[in-house]
């Protein structure tokens, strides 16, 4: 599950995963990590996801990461904005106010080029993501953001009945990617009505993720 593989689900229009409205877990449950208001908010693999127009209306500000060259064009058009576009290295910066997304693989994405983030919000890019893939995930991210407060979300079901993306994602793998440098708590878990996909039973796990005290 390679970068050309995104790419080609965006360009086909199989993006199953673009949900129509605003991520109700996200409404619910971003006061949690206590944010101010404009604070600089990191969505990794963030697509075209309708949350970043309700973020930036809270007042808030959003930086982003996507693959899709495609999808960022499309975000951008639907926020009524024409971003100022840069090249960077291999990734491409697509700026306008109160919003800049790295266009480009994020394992190029360095914390000089984010700059600093109060929060990450992962809604899906860990799920995105294959089992071999996830550690190293996990470990730049936390890297790239010097360990900010996480609100993420999760699936939760039996791998075996469905190949996913998203892919399940258990507590006990969490705590492997994460409970060195992060405190877990659960905050919500609610049955998927009528099934992941409608084909097999499972749970969204809204999870904080806030940095253990030294």
């Amino acid at each position: 599950m390679e970068a050309n593989y995104w790419r080609q689900r965006w360009e086909r229009g199989e993006i199953g995963f673009h949900e129509n409205q605003v991520n109700p877990a996200l409404v619910e449950h971003l006061n949690r990590p206590n944010l101010a208001k404009g604070a600089r908010l990191f969505l990794p693999l963030c697509g075209k996801t309708l949350d970043i127009a309700w973020l930036l209306a809270q007042g808030y500000r959003i930086v982003g990461a996507e693959l899709s060259a495609l999808a960022i064009n499309e975000l951008f058009a639907a926020l009524d904005l024409v971003p100022e576009i840069t090249p960077v290295g291999t990734l491409t910066r697509y700026s306008s106010t109160n919003i800049d997304i790295w266009g480009g693989d994020i394992f190029d994405l360095s914390s000089s080029m984010l700059g600093a983030v109060d929060a990450i919000y992962d809604r899906a890019a860990l799920v995105a993501l294959p089992e071999h893939m996830r550690n190293r995930y996990a470990a730049h991210l936390i890297t790239l953001t010097h360990a900010a407060p996480q609100l993420l979300i999760t699936y939760e079901y039996d791998q075996r009945l469905y190949d996913g993306p998203p892919f399940s994602v258990p507590e006990e793998e969490l705590k492997q990617h994460y409970g060195e440098t992060y405190q877990l708590k659960q905050v919500a878990q609610d049955q998927i009505a009528g099934g992941l996909k409608g084909k097999v039973e499972a749970a969204t796990v809204i999870w904080l993720l806030q940095r253990r005290k030294p």
